[in-house]
């Protein structure tokens, strides 16, 4: 047995001579764990893998290992963001190139930095360096890269997770909590391959209480049935992007949403995606008044994506707009808007320049702080536009006043990719967080009616011109994470952090 374990020990140590080669490869296969992929133990292993790459590297090389491992995932993972950019943006080649891996590159410093922190203060080896350490540095760079500098909290670990029993963890401690998680698992492989006998004993029984934590969890009901359940239509249009802001295609578009809605009328709420119609809402309103008062007359209410412009202010918001029973229009503004998408973050000069270029330059505002929820077929709607739905801790204000969730969305910005698919993925883990149904509607797929417990009721084929119908349960009651939100988790890594330096100050004394 000793001698099969210095035989391991060896063939490891040459391999981790190839660590920074091996990085990028392993980084890339970790974005195949995330949706359409799917493969949920590659988040174990490639994870797994790189604490094993910063076993005995110094500061230095950890940090290069670890910036390579991300920047493999997040070109694998987020590829479409050059799809976006240049083809339906109409970006230069190099101007899309250098966005995409400007921000890829950011991703990969985030990495860096643990690896660096890990090698430099981190115990050598041990239980408390691949069980503790590393998993809580990663999940706190986790949420990090989640909010600062507008964030980016796409491929978090925990997205990976939704078909096993660690998704019991998110109405707990949300998305961050799944993370944890994962990454615990990923540290007891590692100590199994690279520990003593003591390590991997420690590693096998966290491996067992964190997963049969996590299924006892999944066996809670943390909200409970409000009322019956209501019918939802559920209308997709796949109108192409190339197509959809064309000057000549505009009468066809509303005629198709009005087409694809008439035979749902009486469904007690019907939805339509992100800027549904290609037009300010100001300049449409006759059209509007048609629909709703279409949807008022057969007892349905209408929740619709729209641009529109305040006219006292002359600023301009992506917002969502209801119209309920014998109500006046209620209106929701994103208040997460997408750099670079929605707004530009850069001075005047650039501004002309992108003006020049016959770029996009004009810049949404984010909607007010604390908006109130939309109220629709006799329910309170907590709502989201695009990609907002990234941002759980955001909406936790709204969701506590609500029964049932609402995502409106344009994913075909990114065409037939991953994007789609790990956006629908990220919605599903706000319902699982919030113990709320969903309802999202998209332009071109996926559009999805989504249980409280993160499970699908059904979609509608992408690309495809349908209306999805079904009913969903609106509930009541918050789950811890609706209540405390991030708060708990982060505790959690900070309090561990804090007693492993005490306990490591204390090791060097002695």
């Amino acid at each position: 047995m000793a001698a099969s374990r210095v035989d391991v020990a060896a063939r490891l140590r040459g391999l981790l001579g190839w660590g920074r080669w091996l990085a990028l490869p392993l980084g890339s296969l970790l974005a195949l764990a995330f949706a359409p992929g799917a493969q949920y133990l590659l988040a174990f292993a490639c994870t797994a893998a790189l604490f094993v790459l910063w076993h005995d590297a110094s500061p230095r090389e950890a940090a290069w290992r670890g910036f390579l491992f991300t920047v493999g995932t997040f070109l694998a993972g987020t590829y479409w963001l050059f799809h976006s950019i240049h083809l339906i943006g109409q970006a230069p080649v190099w101007v899309a190139l250098l966005l995409m891996l400007g921000l890829v590159a950011i991703m990969g410093v985030y990495t860096a930095i643990v690896g660096y922190v890990g090698a430099r203060w981190a115990p050598a080896r041990g239980a408390l360096r691949w069980l503790f350490l590393l998993p809580a540095l990663w999940v706190l760079s986790e949420w990090f890269r989640g909010w600062f500098l507008s964030g980016f909290p796409w491929l978090a670990l925990g997205y990976s997770q939704l078909s096993t029993p660690l998704r019991g963890f998110a109405p707990l401690l949300g998305v961050y909590g799944v993370s944890l998680a994962v990454a615990v698992t990923a540290g007891a492989l590692a100590a199994l391959l690279l520990g003593e006998r003591r390590d991997r004993i420690v590693a096998a029984v966290i491996v067992l209480c964190v997963w049969g934590t996590g299924t006892a969890l999944t066996r809670i009901e943390w909200t409970v049935p409000r009322g019956a359940p209501i019918r939802a239509a559920l209308v997709q249009a796949a109108v192409p992007q190339s197509m959809k802001w064309a000057a000549d295609q505009r009468a066809h578009t509303m005629q198709l949403y009005a087409d694809l809605m008439v035979p749902h009328l009486g469904a007690d709420v019907i939805v339509w995606p992100e800027s549904a119609i290609p037009a300010l809402e100001a300049n449409v309103r006759p059209y509007l008044a048609q629909m709703s008062a279409l949807a008022n007359e057969s007892g349905s209410s209408l929740l619709m994506g729209l641009l529109r412009r305040d006219a006292a202010t002359g600023s301009y918001y992506n917002s969502v707009a209801a119209w309920a029973l014998d109500q006046p229009v209620q209106w929701y503004d994103k208040r997460r808007l997408v750099p670079f998408g929605e707004f530009f973050p850069v001075p005047q000069a650039v501004r002309e320049w992108l003006r020049l270029m016959n770029l996009p330059y004009s810049d949404f505002q984010p909607g007010r702080a604390g908006p109130a929820p939309l109220r629709a077929a006799g329910e309170t709607f907590a709502p989201t536009v695009c990609y907002e739905d990234a941002y759980g801790s955001e909406q936790l204000g709204l969701v506590r006043q609500s029964s049932l969730l609402v995502n409106v969305t344009n994913d075909a910005w990114f065409g037939d990719s991953t994007a789609p698919h790990q956006h629908l993925d990220i919605s599903r883990m706000r319902a699982l967080e919030s113990g709320r149904a969903m309802l999202r509607a998209t332009n071109d797929g996926v559009t999805a009616l989504i249980e409280h417990d993160g499970s699908l009721l059904g979609t509608l084929p992408q690309f495809q011109p349908g209306v999805l119908t079904g009913q969903v349960q609106p509930r009541t009651g918050r789950t811890p994470y609706v209540r405390f939100g991030n708060w708990p988790i982060l505790a959690v890594l900070w309090l561990g952090l804090a007693v492993i330096v005490v306990l490591r100050r204390r090791s060097i004394r002695r």
